[in-house]
């Protein structure tokens, strides 16, 4: 690698459920003008394009990402830019040309820029021979076309780790709620759009069965282990760096309504399970972190009371 790594951050996909909540947490640590957000589109009013520097930037444009990594001095670029689950299915060359291809830019960028790199995966690594507890060792052999890009993009990972020695990371997020940004097209948007559903009508119609029983975490907890891991030392972090397990929730659909409904008179829930249900079939209940423990000594701080608490107090507050 060349050039001299420099101190600013750059987020891909600031505009999406995970990079509204992260970019909030970067520019308070760091400062506004030292996190600059981008997106494909702009979004008049949204808080990454509002509170600090922002730019339209297409993941799939290595010169573009290149260039203002240069000219901005940015040392850390968390790429967050993908089609989720849901979306990605129904345009399987999309997903994996933006999953993809936008994973193999930024890392082409940050060989060339000497760059920091956070690149997401996901439990839909995992895939139906993966046990209902998956480990950080579990076979990694998805049937959805989202879960085939985050292989790759794992892969990728080590591959200019190993090649390049550009400092990559990883976690494989479960299901992230919040209530600061919409769902964003994915398997688990079930376990947000019921908070909205039940303050603003009382009722919601699941996509998934009661019994479905996911890997969750609030998205403070999401943001807090991502900051957690890309503040660690080199040293600490071994092989599953592409792609680490974090400690996570796991509850089901129904347990999630019964919670809501004991907090709101009279919310009621219905489970009509559509095609999602498949994909949420082939994926674990539940996620070992034990190494992530281990290694950068991360544990989640929500319970689902606690959680539930927060999304209704944060939905209702807005």
């Amino acid at each position: 690698m060349s050039g001299t790594p420099g101190g600013k951050v750059l987020v891909t996909g600031a505009l999406g459920q995970i990079g509204t909540d992260l970019v909030q947490a970067l520019r308070e640590r760091y400062g506004s003008d030292s996190v600059i957000a981008s997106d494909i589109r702009d979004e008049s009013g949204h808080s990454s394009v509002e509170e600090g520097p922002f730019v339209i930037l297409d993941v799939l444009d290595t010169d573009g990402i290149s260039r203002i990594c240069q000219s901005e001095g940015i040392g850390k670029i968390y790429h967050l830019a993908a089609l989720l689950s849901a979306v990605g299915e129904r345009d399987p060359d999309l997903c994996r040309r933006i999953n993809v291809g936008g994973t193999i830019s930024v890392l082409e960028a940050a060989k060339e820029c000497n760059l920091r790199v956070y690149s997401p995966s996901s439990i839909a690594v995992f895939g139906p021979d993966s046990p209902k507890h998956a480990t950080q060792d579990s076979p990694l052999n998805p049937t959805t076309v989202y879960g085939e890009t985050k292989v790759t993009g794992e892969a990728l990972a080590r591959e200019y780790l190993d090649q390049f020695n550009v400092d990559t990371r990883g976690i494989r997020y479960p299901g992230l709620i919040s209530y600061k940004a919409p769902a964003g097209g994915g398997t688990t948007d079930y376990a947000v759009e019921i908070f909205h559903a039940a303050l603003e009508e009382g009722h919601y119609q699941c996509f998934v069965r009661s019994d479905t029983r996911l890997p969750m975490l609030y998205m403070d907890d999401a943001i807090n282990a991502t900051l957690s891991l890309m503040g660690s030392s080199e040293d600490d972090l071994g092989d599953s760096r592409a792609g680490y397990n974090i400690s996570c929730l796991s509850f089901s659909a129904g347990e999630l309504a019964d919670a809501i409904s004991e907090r709101i008179e009279g919310f009621t829930c219905d489970f009509v399970p559509d095609v999602r249900q498949e994909y949420a079939d082939s994926w674990p209940d539940s996620i070992d972190g034990s190494i992530s423990e281990d290694e950068w000594k991360w544990t989640p701080k929500y319970d689902l009371e606690s959680l539930v608490d927060e999304m209704l107090r944060g939905i209702s507050s807005r």
